[in-house]
């Protein structure tokens, strides 16, 4: 597992342009698009038949079902000589962008369902996770405010917070500080509402009175009123957001009583409880524990990064990376596997994957076929220019190794419903696209070397809030 230094330097002009013939594109040297141009490219166009027979195939479908590559897509088997004993249910996060919650209750749900012998389809409610993280990402983003009150409205830190400022993604450690301060509670003491399945228009009132109350905030700050005043503006501003969501998603429990029935039907009852309590004796999952491993060739590895002003919890942990190789996570992935246990990760999603095959393959689509082109950046170059950032989290369950050792390809749990998508909503990713477009994995301390756990007692380098690390995993 050598480690390159990381950091991107790479100035080499590809091959079509380091050797263009000047003569070819003679006048082609304005700045404009002239008619002569475009001329040469219509007739240079249709004098390749292969053109014509790709614009009549594409122009009237969708090119993700044409362009399929067929063998790549038989390759693509959901087989796997590494695989979890239990794997539990596909979920579906519906028409909201809870993956990260839904990745990270998949994980934590597995000790229940094995201590009390539950059915497959048990859950822990993500609605009672996601109640809490909007609420404290409202206080968040209002504090942020407070904070940079006296910053000119156009400053690039201040219009980035306010695009997005109660989101439905996530990090892993945003996850750890709402577990650690609320709990987690059964599916069944707090399921399911529209506005949890359907969060657009919750996301918009909520967002549009946190805008409206920023400008109240800069003007008391700007008027000279002291914090006192300011932060009781903000207690009276957080009571309507309270109330907005708890219309929308009902108010989450202090208390509840937990019944069910096992796999067999045998009841099964835990009294007076608390979500704490719940997360604690019945769930026992050691998050305080994890710790997360990223993927990011723009800098140095073996060093720890956050970023400026990313969080939910004010007073909760930092957002921490450790930032390593690819081939570092895939390795202590593939062990934590092998011991029987599920991989929380970032990805981006979008990139090179098919719902209905349910594959993450960097081959998946012969593009080349039809329009003669390649798609060539680097994955240092995609979060450079803004191609590539992790998108959706979720949980790795299996892995197919090689005769020696190395993986082919992974198997991956959705949150995308059982019925749509890839093998009963497991998907299947080559490693090529792991080492392409997985960003970040999460692991416990004691599944990770020790030199890069003490990285964790180390300063982290800050990057800026608008960092593609910063990016919160969250696809509708």
């Amino acid at each position: 597992m050598d480690e390159k230094s990381g950091g991107y330097n790479d100035n080499t002009l590809p091959n079509e342009f380091a050797k263009l013939d000047l003569n070819e594109y003679h006048g082609a040297g304005s700045a404009s698009l002239d008619t002569d141009l475009l001329a040469k490219y219509s007739r240079r166009f249709h004098e390749n038949s292969k053109n014509l027979l790709a614009m009549s195939a594409l122009i009237g479908n969708d090119p993700t079902r044409v362009l399929v590559n067929r063998k790549a897509a038989l390759e693509d088997k959901h087989v796997f000589n590494v695989k979890l004993d239990l794997e539990g249910s596909a979920t579906n996060q519906k028409s909201s962008g809870r993956c990260w919650l839904f990745a990270g209750c998949n994980v934590m749900r597995l000790a229940v369902i094995e201590k009390y012998k539950l059915s497959d389809d048990f859950e822990l409610s993500q609605s009672y996770l996601f109640f809490y993280d909007k609420l404290e990402k409202a206080n968040w983003f209002l504090e942020n405010m407070i904070d940079l009150a006296q910053e000119d409205i156009n400053d690039r830190v201040v219009q980035y917070l306010l695009q997005d400022p109660v989101g439905d993604g996530g990090q892993y450690d945003m996850l750890i500080n709402l577990v650690e301060k609320y709990g987690v509670v059964p599916k069944s003491v707090y399921p399911e509402t529209y506005s949890s399945s359907n969060s657009r228009r919750l996301n918009y009132l909520v967002t549009v009175k946190l805008r409206e109350f920023t400008t109240q905030i800069r003007k008391a700050v700007r008027k000279g009123e002291n914090d006192q005043v300011v932060r009781a503006m903000k207690a009276k501003m957080m009571e309507d957001i309270y109330r907005i969501m708890v219309i929308m998603l009902d108010e989450p429990p202090l208390e509840f009583n937990w019944q069910t029935q096992d796999k067999n039907g045998k009841y099964v009852s835990v009294s007076n409880l608390t979500p704490q309590k719940y997360f604690r004796e019945v769930v026992g999952f050691p998050i305080s524990q994890m710790v997360s491993l990223i993927n990011d060739p723009r800098n140095a590895y073996n060093k720890l990064y956050t970023v400026d002003r990313l969080g939910n919890i004010v007073g909760g942990g930092p957002i921490r990376y450790i930032n390593t190789t690819s081939e570092n996570q895939k390795q202590l992935a593939v062990n934590v596997l092998k011991s029987n246990r599920p991989v929380w990760f970032g990805c981006d999603v979008g990139q090179f994957s098919n719902n209905e095959l349910g594959a993450m393959d960097t081959k998946i689509y012969d593009y080349s076929l039809a329009f003669n082109v390649e798609f060539n950046l680097t994955k240092e170059e995609r979060l450079l220019y803004k191609e590539s950032m992790m998108t959706h989290a979720m949980v790795f369950t299996g892995v197919h190794l090689d005769e020696n050792g190395k993986p082919v390809r992974w198997r991956v749990e959705n949150s995308w419903g059982a019925d749509t998508t890839g093998d009963k909503g497991f998907w299947v990713m080559t490693d090529e696209w792991f080492s392409s477009f997985v960003y970040q994995i999460v692991l416990h301390k004691k599944d990770v070397p020790r030199r890069l756990v003490d990285i964790l007692d180390t300063e982290p380098i800050v990057l800026p809030a608008y960092d593609p690390m910063g990016a919160l995993a969250s696809p509708h």
